[in-house]
């Protein structure tokens, strides 16, 4: 009777550990399985771990390019089953990718049916679609029986599995890949492995041979979807240099002429990896919104070749300013990130430039070659040995046949005449009589010459490194001749023309006067015409009038808020005047708690003194404070007090919380982009409570609570050093202590 040991009490099964730790030790475990078993690809291969199997997957199916495709759903069912159990939806998405071929630059799989498009359509569920393998994945898998490469068990230990492909080509460059891991991601464009290839022979004759260099061969990635590279030469040579960076592509374009000076644009080629149906969709949506105010129109005519059609608002637009436009606001223009984070030999993440990439591939490829000869060599060694048997038993023939004939252990019986082994005996006695006559025997000669002499080919290619490298190089155009016309380049590059949007955007608005009225709760609106009467203004119930600007269309409106920030407005897209308007707060990120300091039109080339609350200032030009983002252009370091246009004037005059004045000249401020400034008045206590500038021959004045102007002709006895504390008011300067009622 079989006896049962006892399961442990459940006390012998609890570890007393620090949460810290085992917390710690657990998320590590998963982090180095996701960088190394799932998001960051090989350098030698340029897979993923699902990539591989896959591809080794199909290949034991006997799916190759001559052959019959399967349903995905029995390809995905093996993958699943022997080598990569995460579930059947990440194993298709990856077989799909790979067959895509405005994904991938050189595809993998030889998909038959729905597999997707460019517009974003998923593929057709996997029942209904079939796939094999392409010429360029059977170059991945080459040699893969002949020992080139490691196997590792499967997840359950009932087969092997490839822990690298062969890698006819560079596919890591060719295809790119991305991915995100934990704590780390990889971004690698598609590129031309023709190029690749040539920078590979560079490499092999002069193997120190600089990044530059090698990108006179590799000149930038080359998309699957074509595409135009706008990034200049020196950004992509310090982007291959330090493996980070970004390379911008353009759809490519062309104009075609309606007759009577109208025109369109036609769209034939898109950036890599952006949706063509989303790319309409948002182009719409510009248009409706009318932040695209050079484009009328926009239509999708594309059938199997990309055609996006799009229309000018007016016939005076010029197609590369309309162009230049579009880049600035959709997809048109991407920014592909490079990050070339990849495993090494060692399974190492890290990240390589170029020349790093390529060496690491050029190694692989000599051990693979090194690998397959080996292998050969001892398929070779073993085919020598049974022919010497053989030579043996046809110069011995009468006495090998006497031998099977009478002897009651024949082989051994051979072994002993004749010192054979006994895989040689075997080969022997296994030989039919229909091969003894002399033209086998010949036949045997000639074979054992031919093997012998590759067998001593190979052993010399063995010891000696150059001739390793010339059979890599050998290979490398081999296979370069292969991929044909998959080696014409796709993405061209071209320089992006200078062109002054704003401007062409600023000539198609109708240039009319109108009047920017902001109540004091922020609900701003723009009247046409001129506001001759503020008094009958309405606003909602509370509410009333605290900016009036006189402004045009065309303008620029500037917003100065206390915390130090401007915010610029376009007046032509400011609300209408019918209602109440719309609240300014919607429109930039302004908090409740920060206030309104000054808002007034741009006018190029003027300048301004800020000044904040604590009494410091400088002169800005107005320039610098221009910026179109919501977030707004920080510009004074500060709680801002004011913000006056300086014009033709030459003297500033300050007056303190306490009561006290001083006048010094302009030319005293620095003049600066941003910054806190320098010190425009002394105080003990307190701070600055106004400013304002004048020119010495117009002189000083100041205007009263009730309206009335006083001139300040004394204000020379207020004259000073900047920085110091001045000299109380004159008598009747106005209580609130300003130049200017607020």
């Amino acid at each position: 009777m079989a006896t049962t040991t006892a399961p442990p009490p459940p006390g012998d099964r609890i570890i007393d550990e620090p949460l810290t730790e085992a917390l710690s030790r657990r998320y590590l475990a998963y982090a180095l399985s996701v960088i190394t078993d799932r998001a960051l690809p090989d350098v030698r291969d340029g897979l993923k771990p699902v990539q591989r199997r896959v591809l080794y997957a199909m290949r034991e199916m006997r799916l190759n390019p001559e052959n019959a495709a399967r349903k995905c759903a029995k390809v995905v069912g093996e993958v699943m089953g022997g080598y990569h159990p995460h579930g059947d939806q990440s194993i298709y998405d990856t077989l799909v990718r790979m067959a895509q071929a405005f994904a991938q630059r050189y595809p993998l799989v030889d998909g038959q049916g729905n597999f997707g498009n460019i517009d974003g359509d998923n593929a057709a569920a996997m029942r209904y679609t079939e796939a094999k393998l392409t010429v360029a994945a059977m170059m991945l898998l080459d040699g893969i029986d002949e020992d080139a490469v490691d196997f590792r068990p499967t997840y359950d230990g009932s087969d092997d599995e490839p822990a690298v492909l062969p890698a006819g080509f560079p596919n890591l460059l060719a295809n790119g890949s991305t991915g995100i891991a934990v704590g780390m991601a990889t971004s690698i464009p598609p590129h031309n492995a023709g190029e690749l290839i040539d920078a590979c022979l560079l490499l092999l004759d002069k193997p120190d041979a600089a990044i530059d260099a090698l990108m006179a061969h590799v000149q930038g990635p080359d998309f699957p979807t074509g595409g135009v590279i706008v990034e200049s030469r020196t950004s992509m040579l310090e982007t291959y240099s330090t493996g980070r960076g970004g390379i911008r592509v353009r759809a490519k374009w062309e104009k075609e002429d309606l007759g009577k000076g109208m025109y369109q644009i036609v769209v034939t080629e898109m950036p890599y990896q952006v949706r063509k149906a989303d790319l309409v969709e948002r182009l719409a949506e510009l248009i409706d919104a009318k932040k695209a105010p050079l484009l009328g129109d926009v239509r999708d005519e594309s059938a199997e070749d990309v055609r996006l059609v799009l229309e000018p608002k007016s016939r005076n637009v010029e197609a590369e300013v309309l162009m230049e436009s579009l880049f600035k606001l959709s997809d048109l223009e991407t920014r592909f990130s490079v990050n070339l984070n990849v495993l090494d030999a060692r399974g190492t993440p890290g990240v390589m430039n170029l020349k790093q990439a390529l060496t690491a591939f050029l190694d692989h490829r000599r051990e693979v070659l090194v690998r397959r000869a080996r292998h050969r060599l001892a398929k070779i060694e073993a085919r020598l040995h049974i022919l010497d048997g053989l030579m043996i038993a046809y110069l011995n023939l009468d006495e090998v046949i006497r031998i099977v004939r009478y002897e009651e252990e024949p082989k051994a019986r051979l072994i002993e005449i004749f010192t054979l082994s006994e895989i040689q005996a075997d080969a022997i006695l296994n030989t039919r009589l229909r091969q003894l006559a002399r033209l086998e025997e010949m036949e045997l000669r000639r074979e054992h010459a031919e093997l012998s002499e590759e067998r001593d080919g190979i052993v010399a290619m063995l010891a000696d490194d150059k001739a390793q490298w010339k059979l890599v190089g050998a290979g490398l155009r081999q296979v370069k001749a292969a991929l044909g016309d998959l080696n014409i380049r796709r993405s061209q590059f071209a320089d992006a023309p200078e062109i002054d949007t704003e401007a062409a955007l600023e000539a198609m608005i109708v240039r009319e006067p109108i009047t920017i009225i902001l109540s004091e709760r922020g609900w701003i609106r723009a009247a046409k015409g001129r506001v001759e009467d503020p008094s009958e203004l309405k606003f909602k119930e509370g509410d009333k009038l605290q900016f009036l600007v006189p402004a045009e269309t065309t303008d620029k409106l500037l917003i100065f808020a206390s915390d130090g920030r401007f915010f610029t407005l376009a007046c032509d897209k400011l609300p209408g005047a019918r209602g109440h308007g719309e609240p300014l707060r919607l429109m930039i990120d302004l908090d409740d708690k920060v206030g309104l300091v000054d808002v007034f039109v741009h006018r190029p080339g003027a300048r301004r003194v800020i000044a904040s609350k604590d009494g410091y200032g400088f002169i800005l030009p107005e320039a610098e404070a221009v910026a179109f983002r919501r977030a707004g252009k920080q510009v004074l370091n500060g709680t801002a007090l004011t913000c006056v246009a300086v014009g033709d004037a030459d003297h500033l005059a300050v007056v303190g919380d306490n009561g006290k004045l001083l006048v010094f000249p302009v030319t005293e401020l620095p003049e600066m982009p941003r910054g806190k400034g320098v010190k425009l008045q002394s105080y003990r206590e307190g701070g600055l409570r106004d400013a304002m500038v004048f020119a010495e021959g117009e002189g000083a004045s100041w205007t009263t609570s009730d309206g009335r102007t006083r001139v300040w002709p004394e204000w020379r006895e207020w004259l000073g050093r900047r920085a110091s504390a001045g000299k109380l008011a004159p008598k009747g300067f106005p209580a609130t202590k300003r130049f200017r009622p607020r």
